[in-house]
């Protein structure tokens, strides 16, 4: 059975933030794949394939210094979790290449909004207007960040929208997943799935990599196997409402990224956008905490 940790705020937070960190790094170095920066431009999926590789490589190093104890994992939950993991990120890879980095990231905020759509059909949840509301106001930000204007729509803002799709759909097997393995357990399993379906996606569009290509495809993997490490360790030791705004930082270190590598500052538009999305997720984020809170009754 597994042990849950003892919570701790400070800690989660500061988890949190060092995770969004390392994630908008990713989306950073998947750019920089996905154009001729570092020389012939990349399929994402080879990008996601490096991502899976390189964080299993990293998982199964640290399993064989910290030896974590393991029980059996439910395969098929696992198996349905990253295959709609790996479908995002590889989404989500392919659109940074054409669109800004802060927008493909708030555009992907919208992963727990369609993470509660899709639970009314598939966990049984009831959504109120509360919640619908949120959802519609997160919505209009997206709707704004596609430009949806013949001189200003970006086709490649629909990756990112597909992208939050697919990851909605993983948070529902995330939230069956969640307590039942040890967070390290899951991390290892879930980058072994995702290096098998990887493998199997990116062989017909195999290249070759330059030495500079192969050293941040092993940068991605390695920074999202330590995002994901803080991330799970985080929700362990605090409540997913209280986390959850922290997770809002990878905006923050996507636009500050994109400014300094690429020279690409947020229009207005991006801001407007974003904001809208932050909202309605910030919204949802809160309501999900009241609904969770116990009731006078049950406290007692």
């Amino acid at each position: 059975m597994y042990q849950s940790r003892p919570q701790n705020n400070a800690l989660a937070a500061t988890l949190i933030l060092v995770a969004t960190a390392f994630i908008a790094a990713t989306t950073l170095m998947a750019k920089s794949l996905g154009t001729d920066t570092l020389g012939a431009p990349l399929p994402a999926l080879q990008i996601s394939h490096g991502r899976f590789l390189f964080a299993f490589i990293g998982l199964c190093t640290a399993a064989t210094i910290l030896r974590p104890s393991f029980t059996s994992p439910r395969w098929r939950l696992h198996i349905a979790r990253t295959t709609f993991g790996w479908a995002g990120v590889t989404l989500m890879f392919a659109s940074v290449a054409f669109i800004p980095l802060a927008d493909a990231t708030a555009i992907s905020f919208l992963n727990p909004v369609f993470g509660m759509m899709l639970a009314i059909p598939m966990l049984g949840e009831k959504v109120g207007r509360v919640r619908w509301s949120a959802a519609v106001l997160a919505l209009i930000g997206a709707f704004i960040l596609l430009r949806p204007t013949p001189s200003s729509f970006q086709p490649a803002a629909m990756l990112a929208l597909g992208a939050a799709v697919v990851m909605g759909m993983e948070l529902i097997f995330i939230k069956k997943l969640a307590g039942r393995e040890n967070p390290f357990q899951i991390l290892l399993v879930n980058n072994l799935i995702g290096l098998i379906i990887a493998t199997c996606a990116v062989l017909p569009v195999w290249q070759i990599p330059t030495g500079p290509q192969w050293a941040v495809l092993a940068g991605i993997g390695l920074c999202m196997a330590t995002a994901q490490t803080c991330f799970v360790n985080a929700m362990a030791r605090a409540d997913a409402s209280f986390v959850a705004p922290f997770s809002y930082g990878t905006l923050i270190f996507a636009a500050v990224y994109d400014a300094l590598f690429y020279g690409v500052r947020p229009d207005s538009i991006t801001y407007l956008g974003a904001a809208i999305i932050l909202a309605g997720a910030f919204w949802l984020a809160l309501r999900e905490a009241h609904l969770k809170k116990p009731s006078p009754a049950q406290s007692t």
